[in-house]
């Protein structure tokens, strides 16, 4: 198995609208580990790790959000594997707060 870690960075309307909720549902459906967060400036990160198709798979899909989301823009770079220390020890995938 080819393994990705990626971050990301969603720009438009994507708070308010059940994004994150979202993002952790269609997450923890497809055994990807990382987390989401709102961000002070209106965007929402994740990063996610897993088989590099399946990570794929889901950027993707947060190019698109759930209904209510308008997405104008997805910026991605490789994932720090740090980064998963962010999520609560007891979950594969979280939900964090705004940073």
């Amino acid at each position: 198995m080819n393994s990705s870690l990626r971050q990301i960075v969603i720009r438009g309307r994507v708070q308010g609208v059940g994004y994150r909720a979202w993002v952790e549902q269609e997450a923890r459906a497809r055994n990807i580990e990382g987390w989401v967060r709102n961000r002070r400036d209106g965007s929402v990160e994740a990063l996610f790790a897993g088989a590099a198709d399946t990570v794929s798979e889901m950027i993707a899909l947060c190019g698109r959000g759930p209904p209510w989301a308008r997405v104008e823009a997805v910026e991605e770079k490789p994932g720090r594997p740090e980064g998963l220390d962010l999520r609560r020890k007891t979950e594969r995938f979280s939900v964090l707060p705004t940073f």
